[in-house]
Parts: structure tokens; C-alpha cells; sequence
């Protein structure tokens, strides 16, 4: 493990369960405090407390959907668990937090702004927007499988092991919550990410991976390469896509066909659009070529940057990141932007043991 300034970089290489392992016991101490805060915080964000025999029955549920669908990311939580010192079924908790707190309709204060564009200098920025006060649990992951034919470079919170992030065959996945249909035991959109990014070399390779998931719950995913940027909104089994150059989300579903299904309160509804139309006309004033901290300064600025109230139940930017899907690197500003250095993270050598 080497630190970027503050923020752990793991570089993770073996079978699954070795690199779920290797990850695991790089930040055993860290995660084994989160997990006995408040049960991963959860306790201070939900209006009833849970337990670990409570939730036992929807952690197996979603355990099965997982294992039968992806059941090499199943063996690396396992191997989570095992470096960490925990149960695996804490180890899966990690892993499935934001399914578990599902909808919260109380005015919410943002929770993402992602955009990319493509072309000779293809790029995909996006704050990160939560709640829980999750700046003190960010990692970055380098990842190459045994055989894997790819390496993968990933922003993580609290032992994820899939958020956003960048491949070196040049694509970059980000995302948005975007709440609507039914959320049920299925793929968390957090490990669908990362089983894209082992997965695609492409856009369309990309897309092809995300129809073919049980995803849990409605979101929104960022893709870029070189040829193009493409939203597509995942709701209730069916997938909305837009294709161009450049692509803009928030937080409220942008396909007609979806926006009747749309279930963000009105309080969260005006800040994702105030977001984009502010993320819109920054782009409009950014050359095509603009450098890691053009898109840092867009990043930075109200009300795209959400400023937290000291509440931790309510969403803050708590990072910020930009993805080079062309020469495989990933820039973070861990916590406020506005306040913080831009860290740059790229790949080790595939054949680097960590």
C-alpha cells in the first residue's frame, strides 16, 4: 500500500479472494472501526436502528444474486471479510449500505453531478455526494486479476469494491442515485460498476454488461471512451440510454420515458436541476481540451460543490474526481474540492505484486 497524499492506494493483484484479502487487510483497522460505528453509521442515518440479526435475512437474499450472477466479486468479498478480520456477512453489509438505507425522501441536499465528454481528450469529472461523513473512508484501488486481461483503477468508500472509476483499455464509469421503481435483492449498482470495468473495453461492450445485470435499484451510469459519452438510466429491469459527444446527470431521471417514475422529493428535484443547468453552461465555456483543474474548478463551484450543515444524515460533496479514460488516470479531491489538493493516481506495472 502506498498513500497519495492522504488517501490509501492499494494496489491488489491475485484470484479474487487474494485481492479481497490484500484489501482488506491494507485498511483492517479503519474498516473494523466503521463497521462497529453505529453498524457502518447506518444507525445514525436510519430512523430505526438495525442489527446484524435483523438484516441477516436480506443480506442472504442479496448473497444469492450476487454469488449466481458475479461469483468472482462474491469470492473477493469473502476475501474482504477474511483481511479485515470480520464476518463475511459484515464484510457484504459494506458493500450494500446505500441499498439498505433505500429510499430517504427527507430534503436532500445533492448527491452527485457527473458529466463526460469524448473525443481527442476524453474525460469523466463528477463530484461525490453523500451522507455518513464518508471523506475519512476513501481509498483508491488498483486492480489486475489473475488473467484478467485489464487493470482497473477505482475510487472506493469504506470497502467497496466498485464506485467509480477508469480501465486501461480507456473507459470510465461514474454514476448517480436517481429513485424510482422497486428496490429489491439484486446487483448493487456499485458492484455492477465494478464488474463493468473488468469486463468492457468499450462504451458499447459496457452497456451490453449493465443490461444483462438484476440490478438492485434505480441509477443513473456514466460511460466514456474515446468514440463517446453515454448516460443510461437502470429502472425497475428496464435501461434508458443517451449517446453523444458529451453527456450530462444529476439526480432526476432524464428520459421521458422514466420521468413519470420519478420518486426524488421536490427539495432534491430543484437542487439536481439547479446542478445540471449549472454543470451545463460550465461546460459550454470549457474548451475541449481543458486541463485536470479547468474541470476541478467546475467541480468546485456552487451549487454543483454541495457545502455540508454539520448534519450527518444530509449529502455533502465529499470527493471529487476526474477520470482520463485515454491515459488511464484518475485524479481525486478527497472531501470539500474547494479545500483540497488534487491527488493523481495511475497504474502499476501489470506484473506488480503491490
Amino acid at each position: 500500500m502506498s498513500d497519495g497524499a492522504g488517501i490509501p492506494h492499494l494496489r491488489l493483484r491475485g484470484e479474487p479472494h487474494e485481492v479481497g484479502r490484500q484489501h482488506g487487510a491494507a485498511l483492517a483497522g479503519p474498516l473494523r472501526g466503521f463497521v462497529d460505528d453505529s453498524l457502518c453509521r447506518l444507525d445514525l442515518l436510519l430512523d430505526e436502528q438495525v442489527t446484524m440479526s435483523g438484516l441477516a435475512p436480506v443480506l442472504s437474499a442479496f448473497d444469492k444474486v450476487i454469488t449466481a450472477e458475479l461469483p468472482r466479486l462474491a469470492d473477493e468479498i469473502t476475501g474482504l471479510a477474511d483481511g479485515i478480520g470480520i464476518y463475511r456477512d459484515q464484510a457484504l453489509l459494506l458493500q450494500l449500505r446505500r441499498e439498505i438505507l433505500g429510499y430517504r425522501k427527507i430534503p436532500a441536499r445533492g448527491d452527485c453531478t457527473t458529466y463526460a465528454r469524448a473525443g481527442s481528450h476524453p474525460v469523466l469529472a463528477q463530484t461525490v455526494d453523500l451522507n455518513g461523513d464518508l471523506d475519512d473512508q476513501i481509498s483508491v484501488l488498483d486492480i489486475r486479476l489473475t488473467g484478467a486481461p485489464r487493470g482497473v483503477l477505482v475510487l472506493s468508500f469504506a470497502g467497496l469494491l466498485g464506485y467509480l472509476g477508469v480501465n486501461s483499455d480507456g473507459l470510465a464509469v461514474g454514476l448517480n442515485l436517481v429513485l424510482g421503481g422497486d428496490w429489491k435483492p439484486g446487483v448493487p449498482p456499485y458492484l455492477a460498476i465494478r464488474h463493468v470495468l473488468d469486463s468492457a473495453a468499450t462504451v458499447d461492450e459496457a452497456v451490453e454488461c449493465l443490461r444483462g445485470l438484476p440490478l438492485a435499484s434505480s441509477r443513473s451510469f456514466m460511460l466514456c471512451d474515446a468514440t463517446k459519452a453515454v448516460w443510461v438510466e437502470a429502472l425497475d429491469g428496464g435501461f434508458r440510454c443517451f449517446e453523444g459527444q458529451q453527456a450530462e446527470h444529476t439526480n432526476h431521471f432524464l428520459h421521458p420515458e422514466f420521468e413519470p417514475f420519478d420518486e426524488i422529493n421536490v427539495f432534491a428535484r430543484n437542487s439536481s436541476r439547479r446542478r445540471l443547468e449549472a454543470c451545463r453552461a460550465g461546460l459550454a465555456t470549457m474548451a475541449p481540451d481543458a486541463g485536470v483543474e479547468e474541470h476541478f474548478a467546475l467541480l468546485s463551484a456552487p451549487p454543483i460543490r454541495v457545502v455540508g450543515t454539520g448534519d450527518i444524515r444530509y449529502e455533502r460533496t465529499v470527493a471529487a474526481a476526474v477520470a482520463l479514460p485515454g491515459s488511464g488516470r484518475l485524479y481525486v479531491r478527497p472531501g470539500d474540492p474547494a479545500l483540497s489538493a488534487t491527488r493523481e493516481f495511475t497504474f502499476a506495472a501489470a506484473d506488480d505484486a503491490g
